[in-house]
């Protein structure tokens, strides 16, 4: 089924969950672990994400088609631009097609490993706005979901510039949005309230990501631009010492948030699982005995 007509036909919030394609024997046994314990939530759809440099090409195709047809489960493969040629992505774009899989969340991409700025690959393409529209025009049943960015995208100069190119992604087939990680919900209400503003009307589900580890945070949030409120960052970093501390710290402040934005009308949730499962489980679990 369509994500767009899974989100309009809702009676409760919709949750989902991320994950990204093992690459070894034991990053496999854990994806397998997580989704045993994360299955019984009946999750309205996954998806599966795609490696650096297109390096995970294939197994994201892979692990999509194994969450659809073995599992049951809605499952939405992630593309990019990076590392292929327009040839490259249309057949990747056939593929997913001829495996019955309805879902594409269609994104650039980030830059490969050691290189500091963005450049297509020769043959490519340049932005998602391009990707979207070779999958619209190419495939029309299939759904278009695209990424957003409560606290702008990197590379844009500023918030206008940024509402314009993702006025952009909607026009060339995106029909729902998919915000990156954020840890202040004030950011995610104002940006929703720009993009009314802009005209864009296609649902825009929140990403959250529970913290269950104070380096690894971040490191991420170095890496996609995501701040993390100083008083959050301060309550973790004395409990650095503390595994156990600082993911109960994590699942609380996840569980807050989310219960603040479906309160104030969020079609649903988007967990950034890494692969791993407690911490969504415990946040999905409080969540459906809340909104029930």
């Amino acid at each position: 089924m369509r994500i767009d007509e899974i989100i309009d036909a809702r009676e409760r919030p919709v949750f989902s969950f991320e994950f990204f394609p093992p690459k070894t024997d034991e990053g496999e046994a854990n994806l397998r672990a997580a989704l045993a314990e994360l299955r019984p939530l009946a999750p309205a759809f996954a998806s599966v994400t795609y490696g650096a440099g297109g390096s995970t090409r294939l197994r994201t195709l892979e692990v999509t088609r194994w969450l659809a047809s073995e599992l049951g489960i809605e499952a939405m493969a992630h593309l990019s631009c990076v590392g292929a040629t327009r040839g490259q992505l249309t057949e990747v774009i056939e593929r997913i097609a001829g495996a019955g899989l309805q879902n594409v969340l269609a994104l650039r991409g980030d830059p490969p490993r050691g290189a500091s700025a963005w450049s297509p690959q020769p043959g490519g393409l340049r932005y998602s706005t391009e990707l979207i529209a070779l999958i619209a025009q190419t495939h029309p049943s299939i759904c278009i979901g695209a990424a957003c960015f409560p606290e702008v995208h990197p590379d844009a100069p500023d918030r206008d510039a940024d509402m314009q190119f993702l006025s952009a992604k909607v026009r060339a087939g995106a029909s729902f949005l998919i915000t990156q990680l954020f840890f202040d919900n004030e950011l995610f209400f104002r940006f929703l309230d720009d993009a009314r503003s802009a005209g864009i009307e296609v649902p825009i589900v929140p990403g959250i990501m529970p913290i269950t580890d104070v380096s690894q945070i971040k490191t991420i949030t170095g890496m996609c631009g995501a701040s993390i409120p100083s008083q959050l960052l301060d309550q973790l970093e004395l409990r650095a010492h503390d595994p156990e501390a600082v993911l109960g710290l994590g699942v609380s402040y996840a569980a807050l948030q989310c219960a603040e934005l479906l309160a104030r009308g969020a079609p649903g949730i988007h967990f950034y699982t890494l692969n791993r499962s407690p911490a969504t489980r415990a946040i999905v679990s409080a969540l459906k005995l809340l909104v029930r």
